[in-house]
């Protein structure tokens, strides 16, 4: 029996990694699988080696001060790929966690072939990292085109499958229970405790703002599984009556091609909001060391995606210090008494996805190269 152990470092890979999964379990249902992962793995019935959310660190100096910690999770999954003996280990994103464990992995029993989905941001910063890859990765799958020449020039196998993301989504889900008849401003406050913890009490605000203005918005926290319960204490002491919490992954999707607007954490969520044809700002805000530490490595403007690949701010971003329930405030009213303006943003997004869309489905597309590592 062909095994695969699946290593994610974080909720957003574990979503990514199901995505592929669940295309190879329709392929082979045959496959044995383990990893590190969290609750999307867990609904196709694979068994996670620990809880997702014992390595979920957002920042330097919260990796820092968990380092050990950090270590001794890298340690036990070494310990544990060993054990499985898989013929994958298929490693998604978080490449602080994912690649140390693969390194070590290669080091140990270089028989097991690791592929890993959602390639380092060489782009954005350390791009002599490549040189490194090429030692224990035997194959990288990438979300855009524009990575390829990257990995090329090391000779570093590597194919193009696209963003899970961007693709089309057709559900048909009715929503008028949720909506109530009002006008639906989602909001992805992120994954990670550390992200929440710091953004949700932003958001409350800004939301208490927005009912001191108006009363036909309905807004609707999008949570994952892991989060949910979380999100719904914090929510509680403020008695809302226009918020609700969604975790559902197919009612979210809909929820999202019926808003308004949306307010999202900086991260790949921005790239299905804009797939949706939503008009959108992005928010971050982490400690002040660390926002130093990382304006010094990187080597790019802008935090968005979209944004860079324009060289121009198409989504507003509203980083540190403008990250703040009034500036928020300001710049949601400012699309919804400027419709032109968000249909402007919206035209630019849609153009800039037609750039870097798939042309096929993405999980389908790494699904397949996971069958042919099996097969040879």
């Amino acid at each position: 029996m062909k095994k695969i152990f699946i290593l994610t470092g974080e909720p957003s890979g574990d979503k990514l990694a199901s995505t592929v999964i669940s295309k190879l379990i329709q392929q082979n249902p045959e496959i044995k699988y383990l990893s590190v992962g969290g609750s999307n793995l867990a609904n196709l019935g694979i068994k996670s080696i620990f809880d997702l959310k014992e390595i979920t660190f957002m920042g330097f100096t919260s990796v820092l001060m968990n380092i050990f910690k950090i270590k001794s999770k890298i340690n036990q999954s070494v310990e544990q790929i060993i054990k499985f003996k898989p013929d994958i280990l298929f490693s998604v994103d978080s490449p602080d966690f994912t690649l140390r464990v693969a390194e070590k992995v290669k080091k140990i029993n270089p028989n097991i072939k690791t592929i890993h989905y959602v390639a380092p941001q060489v782009w954005i910063w350390r791009e002599g990292r490549v040189k490194k890859f090429k030692k224990f990765v035997d194959h990288f799958l990438l979300l855009f085109n524009f990575e390829k020449k990257y990995f090329d020039k090391e000779d570093i196998l590597n194919t193009f499958v696209g963003h899970p993301l961007l693709e089309k989504n057709n559900s048909k889900i009715d929503i008028s229970n949720i909506s109530k008849g009002k006008k639906i401003i989602s909001i992805f406050p992120g994954s990670r405790s550390s992200e929440t913890s710091v953004l949700l009490p932003i958001l409350f605000d800004f939301i208490k703002l927005m009912n001191e203005k108006f009363n036909e918005f309905l807004f609707v926290i999008h949570a994952t599984e892991d989060n949910k319960d979380e999100i719904n204490e914090k929510l509680k002491p403020h008695n809302f009556i226009n918020v609700e919490i969604i975790s559902e992954k197919n009612i979210k999707s809909v929820v999202l091609l019926n808003s308004l607007f949306a307010v999202a954490k900086s991260g790949t969520v921005s790239l299905e909001i804009c797939n949706a044809k939503v008009p959108s700002i992005i928010i971050y805000k982490i400690n002040f060391i660390n926002y130093l530490i990382m304006k010094s490595l990187v080597k790019v403007k802008f935090a968005n995606i979209i944004n860079i690949i324009n060289n121009k701010e198409i989504i507003p971003e509203l980083l540190q210090k403008e990250c703040n329930s009034k500036e928020i405030f300001k710049s949601v009213i400012y699309f919804l008494k400027n419709p032109d303006y968000a249909k402007q943003q919206i035209q630019v997004c849609e153009k800039t996805l037609d750039q870097i869309r798939s042309k096929s489905s993405s999980g389908e597309e790494a699904a397949n190269i996971l069958s042919k590592y099996l097969i040879s």
